[in-house]
Parts: structure tokens; sequence; C-alpha cells
């Protein structure tokens, strides 16, 4: 379980998730492993040919291959294992491979793309270990820490999930020695928020008051601490943004079947337009 699992690929990737790797593994005291993933649709001969395809096949995951080799080189960390793997479906592959027996946590660029459920989506809702999911956008960092946890929950589960979010959101702080900042939102509905109906501003200070005990067992000074009433990605994203915070630490309930393609979730939601690397705690780690 001190293995930092590092998804590479080369023409998918827009942030450096390698050398980024190799930075947060030395930060925390990981052993990175670096598992590039190559493939691409074949047409033509090379889709008709099978002797063609392998050749095709073998020319690309040499050049990965030689990707990885001279990154590495370049960053002086040539002895990290490495491998490169013609795969088609990469989120089911890493989620097998990243076992918690063998993987503290598992970082890949974020790929922006238009398809309906890419492979980040898959990631998170499959995912066994803590996901680093590098932003593409990042802002100019101020050293800080966002952690997002549901502090009004009665739900034993989401109190567990509370708890690994905390875990890691404090091992992230100390290895990196950045600010950490705490962040609850207090669900309302815009149409109740454009009407009136309900002051945001007193649910926000009673909210204060009635979590006060839990806030003083979290440890952290009234001002890292940030309660707020509204959508939750778009609160997160705008704390986020407000604090130029470098990490935003989430859960994720991991939701399957049809139920979870419609729903979705928080961690899901704020990928389209966060500009923080983004660690999603899966709710697995507490099962």
């Amino acid at each position: 379980m001190n293995r930092l699992f590092i998804i590479s690929q080369k023409h998918q990737q827009q942030t450096d998730a390698i050398a980024a790797g190799i930075l947060l593994a030395n930060q925390l005291g990981l052993q990175p492993e670096v598992m590039n993933y190559s493939y691409e649709s074949l047409s033509g001969d090379a889709y008709y040919n099978p002797r063609i395809a392998a050749s095709v096949r073998a020319q690309i995951l040499a050049e990965d291959e030689a990707y990885v080799q001279n990154t590495l080189a370049q960053l002086k960390a040539s002895n990290t294992p490495s491998t490169t793997l013609w795969c088609k479906n990469l989120s089911e592959h890493a989620c097998k491979k990243a076992h918690p027996d063998d993987y503290a946590m598992m970082l890949k660029s974020i790929h922006e793309s238009a398809h309906f459920l890419p492979a980040d989506w898959q990631l998170i809702r499959h995912t066994k270990v803590p996901l680093m999911l590098l932003s593409n956008n990042p802002l100019n960092r101020v050293k800080s820490i966002l952690m997002a946890i549901d502090l009004g929950t009665n739900d034993a589960s989401k109190q567990a999930l509370n708890q690994a979010i905390i875990m890691q959101a404090n091992r992230l702080a100390t290895a990196t020695g950045y600010e950490l900042h705490l962040g609850f939102v207090i669900r309302l509905p815009k149409v109740l928020r454009d009407m009136d109906l309900v002051n945001s501003r007193s649910l926000i200070k009673e909210a204060y008051q009635k979590h006060q005990q839990e806030i003083e067992k979290i440890g952290l000074e009234q001002d890292r601490v940030h309660i707020l009433a509204g959508d939750a990605d778009m609160c997160l994203f705008e704390l986020s943004c407000r604090l130029k915070a470098e990490y935003l630490v989430m859960g994720a309930r991991q939701r399957q079947g049809i139920l979870g393609y419609i729903v979705g979730n928080t961690a899901e939601s704020i990928l389209t337009r966060i500009r923080s690397n983004v660690l999603v705690v899966p709710h697995q780690t507490v099962d």
C-alpha cells in the first residue's frame, strides 16, 4: 500500500502526469509506478490485416515506451518501475490493477472529452483507492488545500467517508506544508434562493453554531472553516477559486446502475469547471 499508481497517456493528457506523480510520490513518501496506456483505432490495411496490425501496434508501443523512459530520465527517476500496455479500456484495467492492498493512491491528468462517460468519470465510479485528477487549467496557487465534508449528515457511512476525507487531506497538508481549509455546503435549491423563501445567511449562522463541536474536533481555526448555502458543485468551485486552492479533497459515493448514470455525483459534476487538482476519496475505502 506504499505505491502511487501513475496513469500516463501520451496523446490524451494536457498536464504532465509523470512529473506531477513523481513529485507527489516524493512528498507523500510513496513509491511511484508508471502505467503507460497506449491505444489507437486502426483503419485500412492495419485494421483488416493482422500482421500489419501487429506491426503498427508494436511501433506505437515502442514510441510510447521511449516517451516514458525519456521523461523519467529527464526527471532523474530512471529507476521508477514502468509498464507500457496496449489497452482500450483504461478505467477497467486501472481499477483492477490499483488494489488497496498494493497502492495508496492513483494519479491521472484530467482528460477533457465531449464523449458520454469518459474514462475519468469511470475511474471515479469504480476506483478502490484515492484518485488524484490533475487540473489542466490551474489557478495561480497560494499553497492551500480545501477539503469538502458533510457536517450535517447522520448517516454512518457518510460520517466514515468524512473521516477518510479528513485523513487524506491532513496527510496531503502535512506532506506539502499547505494551509488546510474546510468547506461544507448546505444544499439549497436555486428556486428557493430566487424566491427568497429561505434566509441563507441565517442557515449558515445556525450551521456554524450547530456544528461547532465537530469543527473543534477537526482542529482548524475558525477562519479556515467555510460554510455556504447553494448547489454543492458551484459553491465548492467558487470557494476553491477564492482560496486559490491547489488541491480539492472530496468524497465520492460511487453510485452504480441506471440511477447512478442519471444522477451522477458532485465529484463528477465539479470536474467540468474545477481549476484545482481533485483528490477523490472513494466510498469503497470505508466499506
